[in-house]
């Protein structure tokens, strides 16, 4: 057989691989006992719903799938609306997966989310809530801590699962919140001035780079509960230093505890219990008279309890706080909130939520409800919810 009847037959046989195509569009609209500005200081992550009146939340086009014996790949392209209506599209993720490393273990390259917590590398369509935590927001950013680069995991041979992560990847990019993103987690005046010094920062070194670790353990404490437990790490440097020719770090450190019981006799999944609960603390290098260490820390706690197939009632208490003198900065004053939700799967290619929450920042001063009806669909193929 000749080089050219090899290729040919080496091509059809790679377009014979196929691909899994899915579209996720997620809307929501809501009522709030404040106006839009206030509900927009509020709801800080960035597929949050955060204005009265009717969002396009997230509208997710993935395509997924086998490449040849060695690799899979991921991508998902998003698009939503800003307020004015204007359309913004983004590369959320765009990765290779290795299928066949000896000893456990993978490696991931491309862009992706950091491996950090259980809620940070979520898509929206797989929240339990309709808006993002605020700890995750203020902290790793409300798109998520996501970048360029290479990560490794080695799968342990314990008699338990036990999985450890270590990734690196770029510390600057729109999505390199608390590092050398413009919206690094600080009050929103900065963020023109640290556009302009992240900007200015060129890799130069190994120091340069957004390092992660993460150890992962699942176990199951008998046949109908199981639980898994969780402990990140993420440092790299911040653009504060720039203009004062320093170099200012970040690290953020944080824990995760998932724990779920289900009917030994179910239907469906269902009836269900699960707990997830996450705590962060941030050591964050500012420039005043001298370097200061901003320490910034929150947890959330949510519930939910399937009670009946297709339907999922969930609580959410969640609490963040930083050594932030100014008691009056938007993203460092303490925050409380408390929010409740009520789901319907009519299958598992569709959702409808109502959510209510209540929140109490200080910088307000005064308590805000909101009010949210989410509704979501998926066609094609994509993760199903749980049914």
């Amino acid at each position: 057989m000749n080089n050219a009847m090899c290729f040919a037959q080496s091509t059809l046989q790679h377009n014979e691989n196929p691909m899994d195509i899915g579209i996720s569009a997620l809307f929501a609209t809501g009522v709030a006992s404040k106006g839009n500005s206030t509900i927009a200081n509020l709801q800080g992550g960035g597929h949050d719903p955060s204005k009265i009146g009717f969002t396009l939340q997230n509208l997710e086009l993935t395509f997924g799938g086998a490449v040849d014996p060695f690799f899979d790949a991921q991508t998902n392209i998003i698009m939503l609306l800003n307020d004015e209506g204007e359309a913004i599209l983004e590369i959320e993720e765009a990765y290779l997966l290795t299928k066949q490393l000896p000893a456990g273990l993978q490696i991931k390259a491309g862009q992706f989310y950091t491996e950090f917590g259980r809620q940070n590398k979520l898509h929206p369509h797989s929240w339990a809530f309709v808006d993002q935590p605020i700890v995750l927001s203020r902290l790793l950013g409300g798109d998520g801590l996501r970048s360029q680069g290479a990560r490794v995991s080695w799968l342990s041979p314990l008699p338990w699962y036990s999985e450890m992560f270590f990734g690196v990847q770029n510390a600057k990019g729109a999505t390199g919140n608390s590092f050398l993103s413009a919206g690094h987690g600080h009050d929103d005046h900065a963020d023109e001035e640290h556009e302009e010094e992240s900007s200015e920062y060129s890799i130069n070194g190994a120091e340069d780079f957004l390092y992660s670790a993460r150890w992962l353990n699942g176990l199951d404490i008998n046949d109908n509960v199981s639980a898994n437990i969780g402990f990140s790490a993420v440092w790299g440097p911040n653009a504060n230093g720039v203009e004062a020719e320093k170099e200012l770090r970040t690290a953020i450190y944080g824990a995760d505890f998932y724990l779920k019981w289900q009917a030994a006799t179910s239907s469906r999944g269902y009836p269900f219990v699960s707990w997830h609960t996450e705590y962060l603390f941030r050591h964050y290098e500012e420039i005043e008279e001298d370097v200061f260490t901003r320490k910034d820390s929150g947890w959330f706690s949510q519930f939910s309890y399937g009670f009946k197939p297709g339907w999922i009632a969930g609580l959410r208490l969640e609490m963040a706080d930083s050594n932030e003198e100014d008691e009056h900065a938007i993203n460092g004053d303490e925050r409380f909130r408390t929010a409740l939700n009520l789901t319907w799967l009519p299958t598992e290619f569709s959702k409808i939520r109502l959510q209510y929450n209540y929140d109490h920042a200080h910088h307000i001063g005064e308590d805000v409800h909101l009010l949210w009806l989410q509704f979501e669909y998926n066609l094609g193929s994509h993760a199903a919810h749980v049914f």
